[in-house]
Order: C-alpha cells, then structure tokens, then sequence
C-alpha cells in the first residue's frame, strides 16, 4: 500500500516520539534521583508517592509538548528532498546528541538547585539566569564541573548510539505535505491545551511539601516562575476594601503608633529620655540559622566566639526571618515591611527614595553606609541602597593586597571587616557617629575561605563557613575594641536568613528562627529576651534602644514598648505568605483559601483548622499586613 496514506508507519513524526521518550525518561530518573537524595526528611506515605509519580508524569509530558515544538515545525516544513539527504541524517545525529546533553545538563542543574533550596526551580532560578557570572562562578567553585560536562558528554555520546536506528528509520516511509500539516495539528492540540489548562499549582496535590516539589518538572517550573515573578497582591490573593484594610492597619499599629491621616504610614514615634548618639554596627549573616548557635542547644562548637559573646549580649532567642533570600532579609532590616509576594522590593523598579532605617539616621546626623563583600551590582543591592540613603561600598573598594582569599560571591568575611573598620573610622574621624551595615558572604556555598584560621579545611562543608565566619566576626570585634569609638557603639549581630528552609510543610515556621545578639558593654545589660520577634521588628527596636525620636512609616513594632500579645512574625516565600501570632498559623496562596494551622511552644505545625477560616480574626488580621504593605508600595507610601 501506499506508505504515504498510512503514516504509522515509520517515518518522520517518529523523531518526536523519540525526543519525548528522550525528555519524559531523564525527567523520570531526575524524580527517582531526588527522592532518594530527600528520603530522609520526604516521609512520604505510598499515596504521595503515588501522586508525586503521577502528576510528574504529567508535567513531564507538558514539558515535552513544549519541547518538541521547534521539532514539530521543522518536520512539518522540510521537504521531503532535503529530508532524505545523507548530510541531513548527520544532522539529525548531532541535534539528539545536544539535545540529549541539554535534557541532562539540565538534570543535573535540578539536583544542584534542590541540593541548595530542597525545591524544583523557583523564581531564585529565574534570578540566577541574570546573574550568570556569579552563579557560574559559584558551580565551579563548588562542583567539578568539567568532570561533570565530560561524563555527560560521554552519556549523551552512548545514547546517540542506541537512538540511532530510530534516527535511521525516520526516513523510510516518506509523507506528503498535505498529511504532515494535519499530524501537526493534531500534535499541536496537547501544548496549547495544556498551556490553557494547566498550571504549576496543580501538583499541589498534598500537605507534605516535597511531595508537591517531586510531582513537578523543572524546566516547566522554571519557565512558570518566570511568568510570575511578581505577583499583583490584589489580583493573587484575599484582600478586604482600601478602606477597611486602611483602618485595620490604623488599629493594628495605634497601640504603638500614632496614625497622622487616612492612607498613610507617616506617624510618629516620640521617646521621653535622652537620645542616646552611638555608633551602630548592623551585621547580617549570610544563611545563619538559629540553631547553628550553642544558645540555642548547638553542640558542634562551630560558633565559639558567638557563644561566648551571646553571654555578654541581650540576646533575642525567638526571632524570625521574613524569607529565604538575602534580598527579602535585607527588605525587613531596612524598610521594616512585611514581605510582599514576589520579588522583594531590593530587586523591584520605583524602589529608590524610600523611607529606611539609614532615613532615620541621616536625620539624625549619621553617616549611613552599606559594605558588603562582593559586587553590589548583584541582586540589585548597590542600587537599592545607594538610592534609600546609604553610602554604597563594596569590593571594589579593597586593594588586591587586602585581599587574602575571595570566591565569586566576595571577599573573605575578615577581608570585609577590615574594610568596615577602616570606613567607621573614617566617619567617626570627622566628629559624626556611623551607621554601618555590613554583609557577609563567606557562609555560603562553595563554603570556602583562607586556610590556617580555623580547624576545618576550607571547602568542606557549611560547618567549616559558620565557624569562619564566627572567627571573622570575633577578630573583628577584638580589633573594634581597640578603637576609639568602641566604647560608643552598639552592635547587632543577626542574620539575612537561615541556610535552609526546607521541611515536609509549605513555611516550616521552626525553619525561619534566626539569632540576633546586641552587644554593646557600657550601654546595653546582658540577658534573654524570648519575645516573639520579626524580621521587621528589629529596626523599630534599635531605634527604640537609642531612645530616638523620629517620624516613621515602618511596620514593624518596638519590641521594648509593645503592648504583650501583639507579638506576630511574618514568613513568606515567593508565592506563600505566612503570618504567626499565638500559636495559630494563617498561609495564604495565590487563588486559595487562606489555611490556619495550629503551632506547638516550638513553633512547629499540630493540625490544620478546620472551618471558615476567611472569618477568623487571625485571618482578618494577616490579610490586613499583607494587603496594606502591598498597598503602600504601590502607591508610594513608603517613600520620604
């Protein structure tokens, strides 16, 4: 019979079978290779794994549909006296040997990425895409990639070997324009479907948050998260009226705050003591968790001077960071805010001339600055900070001869110290104090720094980086104390977020807890103070301490003067938002119901609530924060 009136057989439609096959089988083997890596923390029952498999099967397919298209095209267009071609088959030959390098190139991208983040690939993704050179420098420092690319080299070598009679006999059975434009169509059915159809929350399918991560595709994942980078809070999520949210808020912060008019954030702030002029000395860790800490029941001795200072220091035992990302903790260290869904307001546009804790400062008679250890291009730091009343320094501003070791995120946290020594003396040398925040990056994969200062050999593990930057921050407060202006200073040691917040729950609240010590000899008493505490509270707070007098439009409370009971703590991802008071927590998703779970003493999750939820104070409450500092953004609230 005429092979063309009878296109099942073996021709060149075959070709996007085998490129699905192709996709579907190593985002199969990815699956398997990350539940294995997650096994000890997935507690996965036989019905989530069940699920996971099946609804990753899935996206696997919608993946497909949408790689297979640029295929789909050229098959359809290509005549047939071209296809038939000897030099076509070879080229045929190297586009499924690229393709199968890229499919497990990508494989491997998604291990390295749920290694560092217990996730598929999220909006961070998307981020690292714009900063390539950090991001690439950061994989070879702490992969060997070459060995990497070579072995998928030779994978993707073996597999052209076995897809190679398929390739072959793509070209026996030729078939006719008229019959490729419909088996097209046909083909073009799934991803247009699928595109009107489907979407990433559909494998939001359990309460065990790997589950949902395992049930997805990464490229399809990635390529989503670059569709919703920022979400539009009104759009995605329960809102109440402008005007109710407006006086909720008023209420909310009237016990602290004094409200001037109807929406707006200016109120004032008024101490009846003495203001006191100290030096302030802000240090965020990079990916600091609480529990690294011995004042919070650590035994591996990775924190000696944190610990011993911690005995000196009030220290704060219950707080919590606002998010994952060091730009979302820098968003709460300086604006004060309640994390916002999507990207944090560091990386957004319209972000300059905001009222910040440098504002505050400035007005006072400080000079505020900002120093961080690599380039403040990345993350749109430099930017952000430059245009919100800091003075902006970085690496740039060291020497290669100050420079003992640097990796692609920055210099060595000791390097960095040095360098904000010599910038708070600078200012104070000039009869002015100094607010100084400082960024430290040593903490962070690939976990390397100069040999010889402390007893784990660099590049072996996070341990080795929080005991460096531990040592990093004890020479520098031993070098601080030989200065003048030591005597006068205050200084907070904090951290932008914690180095994992990954769990079998969506906000694994215990995962956010962060230390905070303020250390200053002559003017702040030692102690604990267990409080519940924000991210967001640690401004007002210092300010507080300083007993300043000031009009402010920040959100978060004195923790000093706050009424007991008012205590809350604000957690988010990109897309979750999370709102603690109690021991109740509200999480609220795009296009969902707002969820409320029951929270032990150690903030960990008891149950679900079960009821109208949308009609609990607490829930009222959380809408009204979220909604009101997304409302405040956007209509320029916020700025001075």
């Amino acid at each position: 019979m005429n092979s063309t009136r009878f296109p099942f057989k073996s021709n060149r439609f075959d070709l996007l079978l085998l490129l699905t096959l192709l996709a579907t089988g190593i985002s199969f083997l990815t699956r398997i290779a990350l539940l294995i890596k997650s096994s000890s923390i997935a507690e996965l029952s036989a019905l989530q794994m069940a699920g996971a498999f099946a609804l990753g099967m899935l996206f696997d397919l919608v993946e497909a549909s949408y790689l297979i298209i640029p295929l789909l095209l050229y098959i359809w267009l290509l005549p047939e006296t071209i296809f038939q071609r000897k030099w076509h088959v070879s080229l045929l030959y190297a586009f499924y040997f690229v393709q199968t390098f890229l499919l497990l190139f990508n494989a491997v991208s998604e291990w390295l990425f749920w290694d560092e983040f217990t996730t598929r690939f999220n909006f961070i993704a998307v981020d690292y895409l714009v900063y390539t050179t950090e991001v690439i420098g950061n994989i070879q420092q702490s992969y060997p990639i070459i060995w990497i690319i070579l072995i998928l080299i030779i994978i993707s070598g073996g597999a052209l070997f076995v897809l190679k009679p398929f390739i072959n006999q793509s070209k026996l059975h030729p078939i006719r324009f008229k019959t490729r434009s419909l088996w097209t169509a046909m083909v073009f059915v799934f991803p247009v479907l699928s595109f009107a159809f489907i979407n990433t929350t559909l494998h939001d399918f359990s309460s065990n948050t790997i589950a949902n991560e395992l049930a997805g595709n990464g490229l399809y994942e990635l390529f989503a998260a670059y569709r919703n980078n920022e979400l539009n809070y009104a759009q995605f999520y329960p809102h109440l009226s402008d005007q109710e949210a407006n006086e909720n808020i008023t209420t909310l912060l009237q016990p602290h705050l004094i409200a001037s008019e109807e929406f707006s954030l200016a109120r004032n702030i008024t101490s009846n003591k003495p203001e006191q002029k100290l030096n302030v000395v802000l240090i965020s860790i990079e990916s600091f968790s609480a529990e690294f800490m011995g004042i919070f029941g650590n035994k591996g001795g990775n924190t000696p001077f944190l610990d011993s200072l911690a005995q000196h220091s009030l220290s704060f035992t219950n707080l919590y960071a606002t998010g994952t990302r060091t730009v979302r903790g820098l968003e709460a260290l300086s604006l004060a805010i309640p994390p916002t869904p999507g990207q944090s307001i560091v990386r957004r546009p319209h972000n300059e001339d905001l009222f910040t804790l440098a504002t505050v400062f400035n007005k006072k008679g400080y000079k505020s600055k900002y120093i961080y250890g690599g380039y403040s291009y990345f993350d749109n730091m430099g930017n952000f900070f430059g245009s919100n009343g800091y003075e902006v320094v970085d690496r740039s501003s060291l020497a290669d001869t100050e420079i003992d070791y640097e990796n692609i995120w920055g210099v060595a946290d000791e390097n960095l110290f040095t360098l904000a020594l010599r910038e708070i003396d600078k200012t104070v040398s000039g009869n002015q104090p100094s607010f100084t925040h400082i960024m430290t990056t040593s903490n962070h994969r690939p976990f390397t720094y100069p040999d010889g200062r402390i007893d784990i050999p660099s590049h072996t593990n996070r341990e080795g980086a929080v005991k460096y930057t531990d040592y990093a921050i004890g020479k520098f407060i031993k070098e601080a104390r030989k200065t003048d202006w030591f005597s006068n200073t205050l200084f907070i040691i904090t951290a932008d977020h914690c180095a994992s917040s990954a769990g079998t729950t969506d906000l694994p609240i215990n995962k956010y807890k962060i230390p905070m010590l303020i250390f200053s000899p002559t003017h702040i008493g030692s102690g604990i103070q267990s409080r519940l505490m924000s991210q967001i509270d640690i401004a007002p707070t210092l300010l507080g301490m300083l007993n300043i007098s000031y009009e402010t439009k920040f959100f978060g409370y004195d923790l000093n003067t706050l009424p007991s009971g008012k205590e809350r703590v604000f957690i988010s991802t990109y897309q979750l938002l999370g709102y603690l008071k109690n021991d109740s927590l509200v999480v609220m998703a795009p296009k969902k119901q707002p969820e409320v779970f029951l929270v032990d003493k150690d903030h960990k999750l008891k149950s679900e609530v079960v009821g109208h939820q949308v009609k609990l104070p607490i829930v009222n409450e959380a809408i009204t924060w979220y909604q009101s500092a997304s409302f405040a953004f956007k209509h320029n609230q916020m700025h001075n």
